[in-house]
């Protein structure tokens, strides 16, 4: 069965990924984590890099290493994420400034780039179910440029699809904003199907990566996606605040202007000129001085990601959700407990979300019996699961510990 403790155990000793739990702060505790959707777990080397940083590139270096690496930190750790995460061809992602603003500027560039070109664009279409954040950016980009919301509504276990966004997509779209992977229900979208939708009308795509970098392997050069915008707190394990990374296809570049200028972003930042010139390529979606230390967590995630490979942790995140479920609907079913996520494991990201009236108490019961989900109105316990850092022993004591609140 399932929900034996023993297929817990069996399905760990055949996981070909387990060895790198121990990689983890905290991995070694019966503290049952369901939260890595939101924060990573740190890594154990991290500790090592900082005190690196602080006594040699900044104790030693000061200043002069801004000419020995951080100036074009930004710019190199980007192509580390677009490479090993993404899909994406060096020179094409940035790392800079926190999700919220990133997203709005490369948002509101897009905007004004497709305006400028037809001015009968008047809309950006998003959904009633995407991340707070992204439909907040969205009303105040329409508001400031005198544009339009149209807003779709999708199925909670569907999500954003051809079907939903072809009924608002047309010749008056200027962007589209999804996410790849819905925060609260896990759905995957296709990205390349709905990016197709939108060019065959002319919009730009524009993909809020959070729920899917570092657990899903992307393709943004093959999808054809125009930009994306991502966090590196979740399953990059960058640490609370980490800077976010935002992608702008290649030929795409020189034709926006990012609406927050600042020095960084300038051709020659150090000449102190009196007028803005913005830089080429990506730096020019910079604004002010790079948050280098909160970069340096990130360097290891990527270090482990690439040599697990992300295929190999796709797969393991699909075990790990999928045999979620399978204990939901073996010890959470008796207490009437719905899976609002999809069944169809190439339709979800690495997260589960689990639906029940009293599931705001249980949350607030489970936290002090040390088993970490989070709560999502109206009724939703979300099962966060990064494959490099959680077992199938935890998932079984997590779901285990569900069912024990609820009863």
């Amino acid at each position: 069965m399932a929900s034996s403790p023993e297929h817990a155990a069996a399905l760990d000793a055949a996981d070909l990924l387990a060895h790198f739990r121990d990689r983890f702060v905290g991995a070694e505790s019966d503290l049952v984590y369901f939260d890595g959707n939101s924060l990573g777990r740190p890594l154990r080397v991290t500790p090592e890099r900082m005190v690196d940083f602080l006594q040699e590139e900044w104790g030693r270096g000061l200043i002069r290493s801004w000419d020995e690496g951080w100036y074009d930190a930004p710019l190199t750790l980007g192509d580390r994420i677009g490479v090993a995460t993404l899909g994406a061809a060096s020179g094409q992602t940035v790392v800079g400034d926190s999700t919220s603003v990133l997203l709005y500027k490369l948002l509101r560039a897009a905007v004004d780039r497709q305006v400028s070109l037809d001015p009968r664009r008047r809309e950006i279409v998003v959904d009633h179910d995407n991340f707070p954040t992204d439909r907040y950016l969205v009303e105040g980009i329409a508001a400031e440029r005198g544009l339009e919301v149209r807003w779709v509504s999708a199925p909670r276990d569907a999500g954003v699809g051809v079907d939903v966004l072809g009924e608002a997509v047309g010749e008056q779209t200027a962007v589209v904003l999804a996410s790849h992977v819905a925060y609260q229900s896990g759905h995957l979208a296709d990205a390349e199907a709905i990016t197709a939708l939108a060019h065959e009308h002319g919009a730009l795509m524009v993909l809020d990566l959070c729920h899917s970098v570092g657990v899903v392997p992307l393709q943004l050069d093959r999808w054809g996606v125009d930009l994306a915008v991502g966090c590196t707190y979740k399953y990059l394990n960058g640490g609370p605040g980490s800077p976010a990374f935002g992608y702008v296809k290649r030929r795409l570049q020189g034709d926006l202007v990012q609406p927050l200028q600042g020095w960084m972003g300038h051709a020659a930042p150090f000449e102190m000129a009196p007028g803005y010139l913005p830089a080429e390529g990506m730096r020019r979606f910079l604004t002010g001085t790079p948050p280098i230390v909160a970069m340096q967590p990130i360097a290891d995630m990527l270090d482990l990601i690439e040599e697990a490979g992300i295929d190999a942790l796709r797969e393991k995140s699909v075990a790990l959700t999928s045999y979620a479920i399978e204990l939901a609907d073996e010890l959470l079913s008796p207490y009437d407990v719905t899976v609002a996520t999809p069944r169809d494991a190439a339709s979800r990201g690495s997260h589960v979300l689990l639906c029940h009236p009293r599931m705001q108490e249980a949350v607030a019961g489970l936290w002090q019996r040390d088993v970490i989900p989070d709560f999502r109105n109206p009724d939703g316990l979300r099962v966060g699961l990064s494959p490099l850092s959680t077992s199938f022993a935890e998932v079984h004591r997590g779901i285990e510990a569900v069912a024990s609140v609820l009863a």
